[in-house]
C-alpha cells in the first residue's frame, strides 16, 4: 500500500519525505486554507518536496467550472492529480478530464455504488472516507473492503485511496482490506513508528553494549 500525507503543511511534508516512506500527497480546500497561501503556489511548493501524485481539488461546483479549474490545476505540475467531488457534475468532469489524459481523484465517496460511478467515469483513484463513516456509527472499513472486491471482480484500474484514516489501526485495516493507497495526517504516520517494546529493546541493547565495552580503549 502506498502512503500519502493528507496535509498542505510544508514542514510536515519535509519531515515525512525525509523518512523515505511518503509516496504522494492529498490536499483539499480546507488544508490549503490553513496555510494561508494561494492554492497554485502551495501546490507547486508541495511538488518540489514530494515526488509523487499530489491531489489538488477544484472548488467549482458546476461542470464547466470544474473542467476549467481541473485543466488549470493539471497544468501546474506533471504530478498533479485533479480532485473532483462525487457529485453529478464531478463525475461528468471526471469523465471528460480522464479522456483528456488528466488523472482524477474522485473524493467524498461514502458507498460502493458511488465508487462504481467513479470507476465507470475513468477515475485514477476514488477516495472513500473511513473516519467520517465511523462517526455516523457505520463501518467505514467495510466500504473499503466492498469497493476493493467490486473493482477486482471487474478489473477496474481505478485505485482505492482510503481517506479519513485517523489512527495507525485504520492504516493497518486499510492495508488488510486491499486499499491501494492510504492517506493520513502527519500525526498518524508518525504514530506508526511507536511501540513500547521497540524503545525498551533499543535502550537495553545500548546499555548492554556500553557495559560490555566500558572503558575499552581508555588505556594505551
Amino acid at each position: 500500500m502506498k502512503f500519502f500525507l493528507d496535509t498542505a503543511n510544508l514542514e510536515e511534508l519535509r519531515k515525512g519525505a525525509a523518512w523515505g516512506v511518503v509516496d504522494g500527497v492529498t490536499t483539499n480546500p480546507s488544508l490549503i486554507a490553513k496555510e494561508a497561501v494561494p492554492m497554485a503556489e502551495q501546490v507547486r511548493r508541495i511538488c518540489e518536496i514530494v515526488d509523487g501524485p499530489v491531489s489538488a481539488e477544484v472548488v467549482a461546483t458546476d461542470y464547466e467550472g470544474m473542467l476549467r479549474e481541473g485543466r488549470a490545476n493539471a497544468a501546474l505540475h506533471p504530478n498533479i492529480v485533479v480532485k473532483c467531488p462525487l457529485t453529478r457534475a464531478g463525475i461528468q468532469a471526471c469523465s471528460a478530464l480522464s479522456k483528456e489524459g488528466i488523472r482524477v481523484n474522485v473524493t467524498l465517496c461514502f458507498s460502493p455504488g458511488q465508487a462504481l460511478l467513479a470507476a465507470k467515469a475513468g477515475a485514477w483513484c476514488v477516495s472513500p472516507f473511513v473516519g467520517r463513516l465511523d462517526d455516523l456509527g457505520l463501518e467505514g472499513m467495510q466500504v473499503i473492503r466492498d469497493i476493493c472486491r467490486i473493482y477486482s471482480n471487474y478489473g477496474f484500474p481505478t485505485r482505492v485511496l482510503a481517506a479519513s484514516l485517523r489512527s495507525p489501526l485504520h492504516v493497518v485495516q486499510a492495508a488488510e482490506a486491499g486499499a491501494h493507497i492510504g492517506t493520513m495526517p502527519f500525526k498518524v504516520l508518525d504514530q506508526l513508528f511507536n511501540h513500547p517494546l521497540t524503545g525498551q529493546g533499543l535502550d537495553q541493547f545500548l546499555k548492554d553494549y556500553a557495559k560490555a565495552f566500558q572503558g575499552a580503549g581508555s588505556g594505551s
